[in-house]
């Protein structure tokens, strides 16, 4: 088994040395799994930027409260579900962590088993710039699901999908930058563009968005299906590209699947990505994107969250008031995390880390 697992990376590197492959390869940097997310990242405790009804807590406060657990292969990261909140209080204890090291150039590849899920939640998985300040540098997210809030509402079966919050079941992949920065309305993606000024100075910060076509890929109906693999590639060449390979999903690459010490999506038998953001004319890549840190946070209500609360099915009550009297309904709000690799190309160059000063 082991010597199966290890044939796709012996291969790549064969090709390698022929030149075939060299610009499309990247080998692995970086491994987060289980307690790493205790060492290597930074936990923060400041005030929610979206201003959500949540109190980060710092590491110590989490393990002592349980939110935060670890073993071996796995890390959980949970709002708290027993305490109402108190009036004056800051908000929903939660968790926002960032990775210590930062990645240019690179391809992440996320295993996620369950994500937070249910009314009030707005959980994200994203990168931003940690030279800054923000919107400089730019921003990328990963896991944030849909924008569907008037007048733009879905009516069906999934009528509660918003932005990132509440009760969503397809992912939005969006940048955030400073302005000259756009996309083509259509390009090689399977998912739908949704907007295609990446400025953060228009359309509320809304940034340019693609929402995927492939379901369960957020929030319930991605727990449900016991998750899957999130890989993002960004490339001064390539521009960005997320996919989303479901847990059961045939075409998983074996690389991705198995944790390979080399990945290369230009060879992959699915290799059309559920969100493309090309770079050039229309958004230079060197100007706008810089070396990123990656994100985990969960925020309740916020801009998005309480904007949408009236229209998401969750009750007749405010966000705040959902959020502060009913903390049986956070039980599934919690990330669980199988790993997190990071890939760069062969020059370690790319990226830069706290760790390494």
């Amino acid at each position: 088994m082991a010597l199966l697992r290890m044939l796709p990376t012996v291969v790549l590197v064969l090709a390698c040395a022929q030149g075939s492959l060299a610009s499309a390869m990247y080998f692995l940097r970086d491994t987060y799994k289980g307690h790493d997310f205790f060492d290597r990242w930074t936990w923060e405790t400041v005030d929610d930027p979206t201003h959500g009804r949540v109190n980060y807590v710092d590491k110590y406060t989490a393990k002592s409260a349980n939110l935060s657990t670890a073993t071996f292969n796995k890390f959980f990261m949970r709002a708290d579900s027993t305490s109402v909140v108190q009036p004056k209080a800051r908000g929903r204890d939660s968790i926002r962590i960032h990775s210590n090291a930062a990645y240019g150039d690179s391809v992440i590849v996320l295993d996620v088993q369950h994500m937070p899920t249910g009314c009030g939640t707005w959980p994200a998985f994203w990168t931003n710039s940690q030279k800054g300040p923000w919107p400089q540098g730019g921003e990328i997210d990963i896991i944030e699901g849909q924008f569907l809030a008037p007048p733009y509402r879905r009516l069906g079966p999934q009528d509660e999908c918003y932005p990132g919050v509440h009760l969503n079941s397809e992912n939005i992949v969006s940048l955030h930058t400073t302005p000259e920065c756009s996309m083509p309305p259509v390009r090689f993606q399977t998912g739908k563009a949704t907007s295609s000024d990446c400025n953060t100075q228009v359309n509320s910060n809304q940034g340019c968005g693609t929402s995927f076509t492939k379901k369960n890929s957020y929030g319930a109906g991605l727990n449900h299906i016991g998750g899957g693999w999130y890989v993002m590639e960004r490339s001064r060449y390539k521009g960005i590209k997320v996919w989303f390979f479901p847990r059961n999903d045939r075409y998983v690459p074996f690389e991705v699947k198995y944790g390979a010490g080399v990945v290369a999506p230009d060879f992959w038998l699915e290799n059309e990505p559920d969100a493309y953001f090309p770079v050039g004319e229309s958004c230079d890549y060197d100007s706008h994107f810089d070396e990123h840190e990656i994100i985990f946070d969960l925020t309740f209500c916020g801009d998005w969250g309480a904007a949408v609360w009236g229209t998401s099915g969750c009750g007749p009550s405010t966000c705040q008031d959902f959020v502060d009297n009913n903390p049986e309904s956070f039980k599934e709000a919690y990330w669980e995390i199988n790993s997190l690799r990071v890939y760069t190309m062969l020059d370690f160059g790319l990226g830069a880390s706290k760790d390494d000063e």
